[in-house]
């Protein structure tokens, strides 16, 4: 096992990495920009080392200064946490090289999954099912056109790299075509780092529901059942819950059955997330892998018992998975909302800013992880996550009332947060009666 692991990121996912390698016995190695010097996170760390300037692109994002970082801090292990460099391929290549243990997958199994077109071929080698769409990248707008007219209006196009939301465009038929595919290239360039875009047939009011998987060295592949991320906002995730409701079990399990497959054919080990769009019918198709812990992680561990970050260590350190399928059963229902210091009665607009006081709830079944504390000033820098607040209870109508109280307790002054958001999105019938896809918050917004 690991003596020494560096965390190479910030709030509340540092903190997390933190707290699971202090019940293992592991010795910690926080980063942190000077836009986070003050972090109460970093006393908790027994070492904290500054790597830049507020900018993440000189700070967290800068490979040579992370791993720096970890040979002056005399580290065995770095852990990426989700975002910054957790999916990137070159940084888990340079640990290796630098015989630095990565706790997340091999860079070979990451260049497989995280470039999305690819990801799309290992699926259909694995039999799991896919949207119909573009065999590769589409080569230009000729191409685009071809290819829709074969799949069939409405598509949606989509960056090959990337995520949230960025690099994605509606067309609806031929005219719309070629300034949605000029859009989604030059926004996915700008994002990404490539312009790189493929097609798929648009699924209207498909739910988002992804499986937790988790995998060893050893040839072990298992899944944590699913998430149901249907609550969002242009693909942005506000509450995520499992099980999902409303899903057939004959589909849950094939779904999560498929998901291993994928991970098995890509050599996959570490935790991760297989993603998955479920249309009207109740079709399930792949659309992307999450090669790294997830933001709603918690959710999966509530309901299975399993501490995943503590799995991620075990794994990276070379052990044998301790379970087997059979012996991962969920449990009731749990639910996450993820507070975000936005003001959704202005457009969402970022609330960066001091925090005044901050009371977080508690009771039976409530667990909330966050860095923010009383005094803690958000930064404008990086995601407005201020913290998540997890219910867990034998019943999906027990979660949502539970959360209700919890977030009425939760206190955050100084900032606006989204509480009230999540306050609304929980009174509405729709909800409670899980009548929810993907554009469910927008079209509600909307009215």
């Amino acid at each position: 096992m690991f003596k020494r692991v560096l965390i190479a990121n910030r709030g509340e996912i540092a903190l997390r990495v933190i707290r699971a390698c202090r019940e293992m016995g592991i010795e910690t190695v926080a980063i942190y920009s000077e836009a986070d010097r003050d972090a109460t996170y970093l006393q908790l760390a027994d070492e904290a080392i500054c790597v830049g300037p507020a900018k993440a692109s000189e700070s967290y994002l800068r490979i040579d200064r992370v791993i720096s970082a970890a040979e002056i801090g005399n580290c065995q292990a770095i852990h990426p946490g989700y975002g910054f460099l957790s999916e990137n391929s070159h940084f888990a290549e340079v640990c290796r090289s630098c015989d630095i243990g990565f706790i997340g997958p091999t860079p070979e199994a990451m260049a497989r999954l995280g470039d999305k077109n690819s990801a799309r071929a290992l699926a259909r080698e694995a039999g799991v099912p896919c949207v119909p769409g573009s065999d590769g990248i589409i080569a230009n707008e000729d191409d685009a056109v071809r290819i829709a007219r074969q799949i069939g209006f409405p598509v949606l196009l989509k960056a090959t790299a990337g995520g949230g939301g960025k690099g994605m465009r509606v067309a609806a038929d031929d005219q719309a075509l070629a300034p949605a595919w000029q859009q989604a290239s030059a926004e996915a360039l700008a994002a990404f780092g490539n312009a790189g875009i493929y097609m798929e047939r648009y699924i209207d009011r498909p739910r988002h529901v992804e499986v937790q998987v988790l995998g060893d060295t050893h040839g072990t592949m298992l899944h944590l059942w699913e998430r149901d991320c249907s609550t969002q906002r242009r693909h942005q995730k506000l509450i995520e819950e499992s099980p999902s409701p409303r899903l057939a079990s004959e589909t849950r399990k094939a779904m999560c059955e498929a998901a291993v497959r994928l991970c098995k054919t890509a050599g996959y080990h570490s935790a991760g997330t297989v993603e998955f769009i479920v249309d009207q019918e109740g079709n399930f198709y792949f659309i992307e892998v999450n090669a790294r812990i997830q933001v709603e992680h918690p959710v999966s561990e509530l309901v299975t018992g399993i501490d995943l970050v503590k799995a991620q260590i075990r794994v990276a350190a070379g052990e044998k998975l301790w379970i087997e399928q059979k012996d991962i059963v969920p449990r009731g229902h749990a639910l996450e909302c993820r507070i975000n210091a936005e003001d959704p009665a202005a457009n969402f607009r970022p609330c960066p800013g001091r925090i005044e006081q901050i009371i977080a709830p508690g009771g039976f079944g409530v667990r909330w992880d966050s860095h923010a504390v009383a005094g803690y000033v958000v930064p404008p820098h990086y995601d407005s996550l201020v913290g998540k607040l997890i219910v867990h209870q034998p019943t999906r109508k027990e979660a949502i009332e539970t959360m209700i109280r919890a977030l009425k307790e939760l206190r955050v002054a100084g900032i606006k947060t989204t509480v009230p958001l999540h306050l609304d999105i929980l009174a509405l019938q729709e909800f409670h009666r899980a009548e929810i896809d993907t554009k469910f918050v927008e079209r509600w917004l909307a009215g």
